[in-house]
């Protein structure tokens, strides 16, 4: 595959695609704004290397009179934040800083108890750590305003569901692990950390851990509604605290056209622009199977296409397809065969992910050749 300086923009016909075909893909997005099922989207979608398709739909609130959403407005990733956390932690591996087959307790000393010192750095990568998704305690640390250190202090302690490394579940806690990794061994916030060495560098000037630079009204709302209970505003997903908190599992902001960046990165093997961020065998590590015998395909944060508890790409993509979604109604993909990237977020989860299935495969099926 060839390697794309940077990502320019083009026709559909250009990279070998139907430009009608692609009005369908965004007819479908359009439709689901204009039926109320979600009311704010943005759409991009590149293939080698050159962006054909970049839009925002609906507005940034539900008001009627809210600002229009434009192709780069900033939405809630939710669970993408996950790879890029992964993301963070590789750039230490790549550096020797770091080994994914150490015990996580080598870098977290007081992560010892039972079969926790049977947890590789690794498993805390694929959700084969045995840790759950969210602590028993996830309501009440959030109601409190607890900071991330209190989530961290009861991951210490949380059973593990199944001895590490003989099952499949996806997981948050194992992220927050590898977080706190990240940060310890580099003596730096994560947030710092992708800013400084992944956001900066690939030119995500509209990217942040947290909140950043940017103040809530600039974001997308988070649902259909701006009716909430008290519960929802007092730790939501529009709440100051959930939105700045910076939480490595689903804190992250970020735009459609910042996302195809970061994902032309690892299709063109970890460097961009003339730019190298990722070694080319963590960008493959990533990206390929890290679960082998567990028949659960996963790479290293990223999700695979051949995951079928975790397919939100739609039915049409190749076999070789990563990326990840998030709960709010975000996808980010990327089809190596194909050397095509298309992100669609929005900010409501429809249907159990029809609608972002619906719009990826008339993404795919936009390629002629």
């Amino acid at each position: 595959m060839a390697i794309h300086a940077e990502l320019k923009t083009g026709t559909p016909d250009s990279v070998g695609m139907s430009g009608e075909a692609l009005e369908r893909a965004a007819s479908v997005l359009q439709g689901a704004v204009t039926a109320g099922q979600v009311s704010a989207a943005a759409l991009t979608v590149a293939r080698r290397g050159t962006v054909v398709l970049s839009r925002g739909y609906g507005r940034l609130r539900p008001e009627g009179d809210a600002p229009a959403v434009q192709p780069d407005s900033i939405f809630l990733l939710a669970s993408i934040t996950k790879p890029v956390t992964v993301c963070a932690l590789m750039l230490l591996a790549d550096r020797g800083q770091i080994s994914l087959d150490d015990p996580a307790s080598r870098y977290l000393p007081d992560f010892t108890d039972g079969e926790r010192g049977q947890i590789r750095v690794r498993h805390l990568l694929s959700h084969t750590s045995g840790l759950p998704d969210m602590l028993p305690e996830n309501i009440e640390l959030r109601r409190a305003h607890a900071p991330l250190s209190e989530f961290l202090r009861l991951v210490q302690k949380t059973p593990l569901l199944y001895p590490p490394n003989t099952g499949f579940r996806y997981q948050s806690m194992g992220i927050l692990l590898a977080a706190e990794i990240v940060e310890r061994v580099s003596g730096r916030r994560l947030r710092d950390v992708e800013q400084e060495e992944i956001f900066g560098p690939l030119g995500m000037k509209r990217s942040a851990l947290g909140l950043g630079k940017f103040q809530i009204p600039e974001t997308v709302w988070c649902g259909t509604s701006t009716s909430e209970t008290e519960d929802q505003k007092r730790f939501g997903p529009n709440s100051a605290y959930w939105r700045d908190l910076g939480n490595p599992w689903g804190g992250l902001h970020s735009t459609a056209p910042d996302l195809a960046v970061l994902l032309q990165t690892l299709l063109n093997g970890g460097e961009y622009a003339g730019r190298r961020v990722f070694s080319a065998a963590s960008a493959r590590a990533m990206t390929t199977d890290q679960n082998l015998g567990l028949n659960a395909p996963w790479g290293l944060g990223w999700a695979l296409a051949r995951s079928k508890a975790w397919n939100f790409c739609g039915e049409l993509t190749s076999p070789a397809t990563f990326g990840h979604t998030g709960s709010l109604g975000t996808v980010a993909w990327a089809d190596p065969e194909r050397d095509l990237v298309w992100v669609i977020l929005t900010n409501q989860m429809d249907d159990n992910g029809s609608l972002l299935r619906r719009v990826s495969n008339a993404v795919s099926a936009a390629v002629v050749d």
